[in-house]
């Protein structure tokens, strides 16, 4: 697929982008390659390739859900500009 210079600029005002000539025939060049790229891969048959979600495997780094009782009630609202004992008491809105 060939990615004219217009069409770049085209997307470029639409983008509110104000790039130079020089500017605007380097993208359509990459993106022209970048399309070439994928026309080339588009005649691949993956016909008999079954879908995958991601190429990579991954593991999750983050640790098990396990609950806990770090602080007391008291430790909570000693920090806490106004409290009725129990509660933090904050503006009414409505």
């Amino acid at each position: 697929m060939k990615i004219s210079p217009e069409e770049v600029a085209k997307v470029a005002k639409l983008s509110r982008l104000d790039l130079s000539p020089e500017k605007i025939d380097q993208y359509a060049a990459q993106l022209d390659g970048i399309l070439g790229y994928m026309d080339k891969l588009g005649e691949l048959d993956t016909a008999e390739v079954e879908p995958m979600y991601t190429p990579v495997d991954h593991t999750t780094v983050l640790r098990d859900d396990v609950v806990r009782k770090d602080y007391t009630r008291a430790d909570i609202l000693k920090n806490a500009p106004e409290t009725d004992g129990s509660f933090f008491v904050v503006p009414r809105i409505v």
